[in-house]
């Protein structure tokens, strides 16, 4: 059996080398020719996986490493008996500590206390599910948008045009759909814009796509907006006047915990063992390296939320990523695509704070009930 992979997948030759042959490239080298004499085609969302792509070839199981599918033509893999695969919530931890690290560095910027915000989670899935349960124990209940939930559930969630002039933080962590009855392109754009609280912060970790940033940059330059982004329209070269203004930008690496890389890797294994019929055996955990820090220890002279700041950088430093993109866009506009996409597939290893035990002062309670909600099972 012949495999095709992104060589981004974490220790996909490790995991796959019981199939057969495992060839790895790089997502960007991944086209027709390579894929005619693939049996399993393994991705990321770097790739469009398409007609185009598997006409002519002998594909007949792909996977994707990753949460989304918007990069997957479902409808061709139906009509040529494709079966696929995806990696939901894999990396919704990293995502929840990123978002955590975006809000609290975001509010000692912007000299705001995140206990008196309020906040609307936009799109409350794997990620946004685990971002609620922090803003309750932040002691702060956050409105919710997700017609989808809405309608299978009902339940207490409000309509976008109701949560945006109510809230403070705007956190989007939806999938991109263009045309469907739950469309999410550009979600937010002038006329959704126009609505929001004067100096709200928008936080992005979903799709580019899903804000219009031509008519978000005049709010983010004259400051009547603020915002933290992951993603971006025009990906791997994003508008640099757009990313000047943010607050804080990083280059789609929210996701990118070596933690949830893995958790990714053994999802699409388990699958492809159930497509070929074969027990799973390779297991994702055994290979992770041990953590540089065993131990989460908060600073016992720190109140409790930069105690808990200071644990969050311990493990991320967002003003790192954000330093590098920005570092990026002073490049020459013909070099940034590629230094977009280098910085992403050599991003160093990122370890998620699950499962460490913390010691916290007496005085810390808080602190510590914050860390166990961003790792703990949704």
């Amino acid at each position: 059996m012949n495999i095709v992979a992104d060589a981004n997948i974490a220790f996909v030759k490790q995991a796959f080398s019981a199939f057969g042959e495992v060839a790895t490239c790089r997502s960007s080298e991944i086209n027709a020719a390579q894929v005619r004499d693939c049996d399993l085609l393994l991705v990321r969302s770097t790739i469009k996986v398409n007609q185009a792509l598997l006409e002519n070839s002998r594909v007949r199981f792909v996977a994707t490493a990753t949460i989304g599918t918007n990069h997957f033509d479902l409808d061709y893999f139906r009509q040529h008996n494709i079966t696929w695969a995806s990696a939901p919530g894999s990396n919704a931890a990293s995502v929840a500590e990123w978002f955590a690290a975006a809000l609290f560095h975001g509010c000692a910027v912007a000299k705001l206390d995140p206990t008196e915000l309020q906040i609307g989670i936009v799109g409350v899935g794997a990620v946004g599910g685990r971002i609620e349960r922090f803003c309750r124990t932040l002691g702060r209940p956050p409105l919710l948008c997700d017609p989808p939930r809405q309608r299978r559930e009902g339940g207490d969630f409000v309509g976008l045009d109701e949560l945006l002039p109510k809230c403070d933080v705007v956190t989007f962590h939806v999938p991109l759909y263009r045309d469907s009855q739950d469309a999410t392109f550009h979600l937010l754009d002038e006329k959704t814009i126009a609505i929001l609280r004067p100096g709200a912060l928008i936080i992005n970790a979903s799709r580019g796509e899903v804000i219009d940033s031509s008519a978000l940059l005049p709010a983010l330059r004259s400051g009547s907006l603020q915002g933290v982004f992951d993603v971006f329209e025009r990906e791997p070269a994003p508008d640099a006047n757009f990313i000047a203004a943010s607050l804080l930008a990083t280059p789609h690496i929210a996701g990118h915990s070596l933690d949830g890389k893995v958790r990714g890797t053994q999802m699409i294994y388990d699958a492809a063992c159930g497509f070929v019929g074969i027990p799973p055996t390779w297991k994702a955990v055994e290979h992770l390296p041990p953590r540089s820090v065993e131990t989460i220890i908060l600073d016992d002279t720190l109140d409790d939320l930069s105690a808990f700041r200071g644990a969050i950088e311990t493990f991320y430093s967002i003003v790192e990523d954000d330093r590098a993109l920005r570092a990026i866009m002073l490049l020459p506009e013909s070099q940034r695509g590629r230094a977009f996409r280098e910085y992403r597939e050599n991003y160093p290893a990122r370890r998620e704070l699950g499962g460490l035990p913390i010691k916290a002062g007496v005085k810390q309670p808080l602190a510590r009930s914050l860390l166990r909600s961003l790792s703990a099972p949704r």
